[in-house]
């Protein structure tokens, strides 16, 4: 069987540290954690980097496309690899969750989130898995789509790496041992909660 993470995020320097790309974030310890390097995928803008936990083969990829645009480039390659939708795992920033929460679901809406609007359009279904990393609410009125694209805070900055290795993990343990166990053992709310 055949997995695929989409580590949603945007390309470029601009956006690597932004809140927005923690997806792309989990997305590159998974590959550092198995020793594997991305690679170009052949007429697809993707980077994918190619692991096995015991008999599974994972496929972690981010995209060279921005997050509103990058679903048909995940899609394409879940169709080339025979990924089914719901071995599909994104892993995206989520502004509804207070800033540390970790929530795995199956399906569900887009809330709005551009990235997983450009995925579920592509795959044509909402039935794939999400790591939904949160990252929480800006303060007073800014602008929400700014805030996403703004680094974390300095006082945030302490946690981020440590939220980026569990993200890595619940990936992990979804492909382990499945939703349920996972979601047992990893959803909880964040700081104050």
């Amino acid at each position: 069987m055949a997995w695929l993470v989409a580590g949603l995020g945007n390309p470029g320097e601009r956006y690597a540290n932004t809140r927005h790309n923690v997806g792309a974030m989990v997305a590159a310890v998974l590959a550092a954690r198995s020793n594997e390097r991305f690679r170009k995928v052949r007429f697809i803008p993707l980077e994918v980097a190619e692991t096995r936990l015991g008999d599974e083969v994972v496929y972690v990829a981010t995209s060279h496309r921005y997050m509103n645009e990058a679903g048909p480039s995940y899609a394409s390659f879940a169709k080339k690899r025979e990924v089914a939708a719901d071995l599909v795992i994104a892993i995206h920033d989520d502004m509804d969750l207070a800033f540390g929460a970790l929530k795995v679901k199956l399906g569900g809406s887009s809330a709005g989130h551009n990235g997983l609007k450009s995925l579920q359009s592509a795959l044509g279904t909402p039935g794939f898995l999400r790591v939904r990393f949160g990252v929480g609410r800006p303060a007073g009125r800014q602008d929400p789509a700014d805030f996403v694209l703004d680094p974390f805070a300095k006082r945030e900055q302490a946690g981020v790496a440590v939220l980026i290795e569990e993200a890595a993990d619940v990936v992990l343990s979804l492909v382990r041992v499945g939703l349920v166990a996972t979601q047992d053992r990893y959803n909880r709310g964040g700081a104050g909660n």
